[in-house]
């Protein structure tokens, strides 16, 4: 067996030609203000692709560049006007924020209506009920990745590694909401192994590099791994041993090119879903 590819990056040029579509029909033009703290290498190029992303579906980009030092009062001043403008639907802030900034105050400020990344507690209580406003740009990315494939996670056995606010603990509530059985490990689980071999649907979201190996995929699982890891070489790869699990699994996303487009579509959506409620008020 070989596995069918999960192509993340053709189904996330779709996406953007279908929000570039939508995006023209509104009275005024859907914006995104994007704002990086400091001079962190990695967030500078998810920042860049991000911007690019709104150009190509027809989003106005707001970027914001701030120097290392800061300070909490500043950012959140800024915050504040991003959430009264008119031409502002979304707020991203981009993290790892520098160490002195603390994440929750700033994250929380972001009105709940703009919070385009579904961070705010409110957004997060959404989708803990059900009814999200947005859908967490990861998980929601995997979930239209299952869907375009005709996967359906329904009495399906799905096993989340790894339990970030981010990543694992809303991945597991989007797919439980999908009748699925769903289990999360994390680094207090005893045996991964015998519990990733349970998995119709195994997702690999810990940030270790050959962290899911062969012998703990069973035959036919369908495997996301959600992980943007740098081998010793500099190359990037994922949490999942893909050669040898590709042999067993149904289906397989690459690293690169599997769930990193999609995120970036699904902020684009959340976006647009934005601009749309606001310009319907």
């Amino acid at each position: 067996m070989s596995a069918g590819i999960l192509d993340g990056k053709a189904l996330a040029a779709k996406m953007k030609e279908e929000i570039r579509a939508e995006s023209a029909k509104l009275p005024r033009q859907p914006g995104l203000a994007v704002i990086l703290v400091g001079d962190n290498g990695a967030s500078q190029v998810y920042v860049r692709n991000k911007v690019k992303d709104c150009s190509d579906c027809g989003i106005a980009c707001f970027d914001y560049h701030l120097p290392a030092d800061t300070s909490l009062e500043q950012l959140l001043t800024l915050v504040e006007e991003l959430n009264g403008r008119d031409d502002v639907d979304g707020i991203l802030c981009q993290l790892p924020l520098p160490a002195h900034l603390p994440q929750t105050p700033v994250l929380e400020a972001i009105s709940p209506d703009k919070d385009v990344d579904a961070f705010h507690p409110e957004n997060m209580g959404k989708i803990l009920r059900g009814d999200a406003r947005y859908l967490p740009c990861t998980p929601g990315g995997i979930v239209e990745l299952l869907r375009e494939q005709g996967i359906d996670p329904a009495g399906k056995h799905c096993v989340v590694v790894g339990r970030s606010n981010i990543v694992g603990k809303p991945m597991a509530l989007l797919l439980l909401q999908q009748n699925a059985t769903v289990t999360v490990c994390h680094s207090r689980t005893p045996d991964l192994k015998a519990e990733c071999l349970r998995a119709d649907i195994l997702v690999a979201a810990v940030g270790k590099e050959n962290l899911i190996t062969a012998d703990m995929v069973k035959e036919g699982a369908v495997v996301i791994d959600v992980a943007m890891n740098r081998n010793a070489a500099g190359k990037l790869c994922g949490d999942v041993d893909y050669t040898a699990v590709a042999e067993k699994a149904s289906y397989i996303t690459p690293v690169p090119g599997g769930v990193g487009p999609m995120t970036r579509a699904m902020l684009m959506a959340n976006t647009l879903t934005a601009a749309k409620y606001r310009q319907s008020k």
